[in-house]
């Protein structure tokens, strides 16, 4: 049995785990990173790098079968080698996987520490069977793993996640996808994309954490336009007949329906990596879920000397929060017990479908509706937008009613994670209306649409003052 003192231990060697080690060591302090799964962050290995390798190659096939209205033949005639796609999509993702492990290597001799940590009390952990960690203070940053609703289990070795789905070897001819959040709908259309013949289901009417109604149906429409998708689905049985995963169910216009799958694709979120750590014996308070009780603010958990990070924590599920969260929590750990206070980034997440979404700043059911006006932005005849071919969805900005200080937004369109990005500066810098007006927007653009939404919202604005709003130039039609 070895024993290691330390200042700060970092349990979890992915993004979150990486930034709180590096910041840690800024700070001074000796610090160690314990990886007890494979090196790699979630990002890189089965997340937000697969999936958009995956994207680009189903948008590519769409985009080039659709070039016949502009007097281009031949696209339909395109057909995709599944086991091709999937070995680039491997090959690539390796690359990035690569990448991060490469990271490692630069960190001093014996700071990486391999194996399982457990708490044994609140500043000392086991890592395997044979190594104990005094940490004066710790970093917990273990990351998130798919979460699989019980009642899809009966489906066996047919039931995948998402870490699964970017192994196979070749694609399946139907597909049943659950889950209509972020990742669900990009795996669900670029499997669609490239000819698999997908069913997705959701659970609530929840699709893509867009509260706003409107923004919402019209997401849901543009992508029921290429596959089969209830987002509120009404699931009478499933079952595995003959080896095939079997579903019946009840469709929107109330048809009973009976389905047979090659597989089922479980995108249904991920949960916190929390159940090895043995957090009962940390001293610290967890809510009802097992995840600590933590301030965002330090991501200190209460008063210890515990401090949490990145996916584990449950709240933003997203790398640059992770980052940040990472940073903060390591700097925090070697400067505690004076922990330090920082106003974090507005709330800001992308999905890469098509139409893209967005959600930036406050969402829209936590808006008190008589204090806020709402500007709207159709890109059904948006200029740019239709030159493009990719005229669908609608933006939603939201701005206080008596400052016109811009609040959030949420939106589906195209180009959205650029729009979403100006959106996120904007509320982050506390920009009014009128001053996001004043700044310049070129021609033709996607960009003009924000304006658009941007001009509704100041006119209802200073309708709410009874005010006249000052004359801006207009781009009329396009």
């Amino acid at each position: 049995m070895q024993t290691i003192e330390v200042d700060v231990a970092v349990i979890g060697a992915g993004t979150a785990g990486m930034a709180a080690f590096r910041a840690a060591r800024d700070a001074g302090a000796k610090a160690v990173l314990i990886e007890g799964g494979e090196l790699g962050t979630t990002c890189a290995r089965v997340g937000c790098m697969p999936s958009k390798l995956l994207l680009a190659a189903a948008n590519g096939l769409h985009d080039a079968r659709a070039l016949e209205p502009r007097g281009i033949g031949g696209g339909d005639a395109l057909q995709a080698d599944s086991a091709r796609v999937m070995d680039y999509v491997r090959r690539e993702r390796d690359h990035f996987v690569s990448g991060v492990i490469e990271e490692t290597r630069d960190f001093p001799e014996g700071s990486l520490l391999r194996g399982q940590a457990r708490f044994e009390s609140p500043g000392c952990l086991m890592v395997g069977a044979n190594t104990r960690v005094d940490g004066k203070r710790v970093v917990i940053a273990t990351g998130a793993s798919p979460s699989i609703p019980d009642e899809l289990r009966v489906f066996g070795d047919k039931l995948i996640t998402s870490d699964d789905l970017f192994e196979l070897r070749s694609l399946p001819k139907r597909i049943a996808v659950f889950g209509a959040g972020p990742l669900a709908l990009e795996l669900g259309q670029a499997l669609s994309r490239l000819s698999v013949d997908v069913f997705m289901f959701g659970k609530g009417g929840s699709v893509a954490a867009l509260s706003d109604t409107p923004v919402r149906d019209a997401l849901t429409a543009a992508l029921q336009s290429e596959f089969y998708f209830d987002p509120d689905a009404k699931i009478d049985e499933m079952s595995l007949e003959d080896g095939q995963p079997t579903l019946r169910f009840t469709s929107p216009d109330g048809a009973k329906r009976t389905e047979r799958f090659d597989l089922v694709l479980a995108a249904t979120g991920r949960a916190p990596n929390l159940k090895p750590l043995a957090l009962d014996k940390a001293g610290i308070e967890l809510n009802d879920k097992g995840v600590p009780l933590f301030d965002e603010t330090t991501m200190q958990c209460g008063e210890s000397a515990i401090f949490i990070a990145g996916d584990c924590d449950g709240t933003r599920p997203w790398l640059h929060d992770a980052a940040d969260e990472g940073k903060l929590a390591g700097d925090n750990a070697a400067r505690f017990p004076d922990v330090q206070a920082v106003k974090r980034k507005v709330p800001f997440s992308i999905v890469f479908c098509e139409p893209q979404a967005v959600v930036v700043g406050a969402s829209y059911d936590s808006l008190d509706t008589q204090m806020t006006v709402t500007g709207e932005a159709s890109f059904e005849t948006q200029g740019r937008s239709r030159v493009m071919r990719q005229n669908r969805g609608l933006l939603h900005v939201y701005a206080d009613a008596k400052t016109g200080t811009l609040r959030g937004a949420q939106g589906c369109g195209p180009a959205m994670e650029h729009l979403g990005h100006l959106l996120a500066w904007a509320i982050q810098l506390e920009l009014t209306l009128d001053d996001a007006l004043k700044l310049p927007f070129y021609h033709p653009v996607v960009e003009e649409g924000l304006r658009t939404a941007l001009k509704d919202a100041d006119k209802k604005c200073y309708e709410e003052r009874a005010e006249t709003p000052p004359g801006l130039p207009s781009a009329a039609g396009c």
